[in-house]
């Protein structure tokens, strides 16, 4: 008769999304990762296949309960244009919250893990061009409700709002304030204000 898990195993990979975003994938070991899940080394790999398949997991995991609950809440309850502002605006008010500049787990990964794992470097990039493609959904409605400039480049302005981003990210793990973070995303912004 097969053993039962001994473990609850959603707790155990948020522990891993918290180990990894505290460690970066590189400086976590399965030690690590076993002890802030409580699970013994044999488990994590009898569960999950490894350090590698735990960080895909652990990857999915983050952006479930990261980007896409922001990109459906907000989508669900902003107009389009505003639904882009008030992204931006939530990554602004985490990031000065966040004592330990832990970041972003999906832009930490691009720096420390997509350059050395190709197949890891896919992965993270599909989760960034998510967020890419929720700007780009929100400037052509935003374009058909007659609230942007009419010629506004859809594609190439959800390219800039994700480096935008992504930049403001990676500031804010240097401990920059509110008034970088608001002067980076402000030009970004005003490519989508109709011209007065």
């Amino acid at each position: 008769m097969a053993r039962l898990k001994e473990f609850d195993e959603d707790l155990a990979v948020d522990a891993a999304v918290d180990c990894f975003w505290s460690r970066g994938y590189e400086a976590t070991s399965v030690r690590d990762l076993a002890q802030q899940m409580g699970i013994g080394g044999a488990s994590l790999y009898n569960a999950f296949g490894g350090k590698r398949a735990l960080f895909r997991r652990s990857l999915e995991r983050y952006a479930d309960r990261s980007t896409r609950e922001r990109i459906a809440r907000l989508e669900a309850s902003h107009r389009p244009k505003e639904a882009i502002r008030a992204f931006l605006a939530e990554v602004i008010e985490r990031s000065l919250k966040d004592t330990d500049r832990k970041g972003c787990l999906l832009v930490n990964s691009a720096l420390d893990v997509a350059p050395h794992d190709a197949e890891l470097g896919r992965a993270v990039a599909g989760y960034l061009d998510e967020i890419r493609a929720f700007f780009r959904r929100n400037i052509e409605a935003a374009r058909r409700a007659n609230e942007t400039p009419r010629g506004i480049d859809a594609e190439a302005t959800s390219i800039h709002l994700l480096g935008v981003l992504m930049g403001m990210r990676v500031l804010a793990r240097t401990g920059a304030r509110r008034r970088t973070l608001e002067s980076v995303v402000q030009p970004a912004l005003d490519l989508l204000e109709r011209p007065r």
